[in-house]
């Protein structure tokens, strides 16, 4: 175990030594406003796996964490000036406060009653988000972006740098979960949860730290987006589209171990900014749609579940 950590944290270091050494090499500022996309789904899936995959509950909100995170960081910045890092500080601990409270009132309901529970808070919170004139309504609102800070050559490779720190912090919190009793708890809650409460497994407990921990992340990962599109309004801050594809993303990679939501969202992120530089962004959304099918039908325990189910094999032979 000790020897899985350091290499997990030598990785991680190298990672983030990588993106910032491409600051310096690469000078097409296109590949870091596609990587900010890339590494903002990176954290997404593996923030919805963490409830959505280890203790089974399907999640339809993350469209309304990540709203929320873009829209904390937008009242910070313009009713105080706010600096990102402490943007994102406080989004995470609104994430934290909104999944408990929704915890409260959902994780009570399963199946396809959770599911629809999530879907309903993305509409109210969107609504409500959208009455609010002080932060430009439907309309939306513009910001100015402050001077980018050394050693950065510009905000988007700063942003970039920074979604990069937040995908090393969510998937070592889903390795810990994971490797945890906290994610033996989540999974014997999945496979049986009238089961593992007659075991004295803390199910609600459970499903409660999963719901504030998820939300946290997802309401981090939404922060810096307004300062990634100098612009926001309710209709793509609150977009379903980021429920249905981190969803996509967390079940093709595979949700039984941390790594497998980290595969589908590079696999599918990278697929999605191909075909909307030499297709149409459009086509994404098909493309999607056609992906999940197939590994759904052929692969239901995604690419992870695949490699799993070879590496038994091969033990076995």
């Amino acid at each position: 175990m000790k020897r899985n950590a350091i290499a997990f944290w030598g990785a991680a270091l190298l990672f983030l030594a990588a993106v910032m050494l491409s600051t310096e090499l690469v000078a097409n500022e296109y590949w870091f406003f596609a990587g900010y996309v890339i590494l903002q789904f990176v954290v997404l899936s593996v923030a919805w796996s963490i409830l959505g995959g280890y203790a089974g509950y399907v999640n339809f909100g993350t469209s309304a964490f990540f709203g929320v995170g873009v829209y904390t960081a937008v009242f910070l910045f313009k009713a105080a000036g706010a600096p990102l890092v402490v943007q994102i500080a406080v989004a995470a601990a609104v994430g934290a406060l909104l999944g408990f409270a929704v915890g409260l009132l959902t994780l009570r309901m399963q199946g396809i009653f959770f599911s629809i529970a999530t879907i309903a808070l993305t509409i109210v919170i969107e609504t409500t988000v959208t009455n609010w004139r002080s932060l430009g309504g439907a309309a939306g609102i513009q910001l100015q972006r402050p001077p980018v800070t050394a050693p950065f050559h510009s905000y988007v490779q700063m942003l970039v740098f920074v979604q990069a720190v937040l995908v090393v912090l969510g998937v070592a919190i889903a390795r810990y979960i994971q490797n945890s009793w906290i994610g033996r708890g989540l999974q014997a809650l999945r496979d049986d949860e009238l089961a593992a409460e007659c075991a004295g497994v803390p199910t609600l407990r459970l499903k409660m730290v999963a719901c504030v921990i998820s939300g946290a992340l997802m309401c981090a990962a939404g922060a810096p987006a307004a300062m990634y599109l100098q612009y926001a309004d309710p209709a793509s801050a609150f977009n379903l589209n980021y429920s249905v594809s981190v969803l996509a993303m967390a079940l093709i990679g595979g949700t039984a171990h941390w790594i497998g939501p980290v595969i589908g969202a590079i696999l599918l992120g990278v697929t999605q900014q191909v075909l909307a530089v030499t297709i149409s962004s459009e086509v994404n959304v098909l493309v999607l749609g056609v992906m999940l099918v197939l590994f759904v039908v052929a692969a239901p325990e995604g690419i992870i579940g695949l490699f799993l189910k070879r590496r038994r094999a091969e033990g076995k032979a």
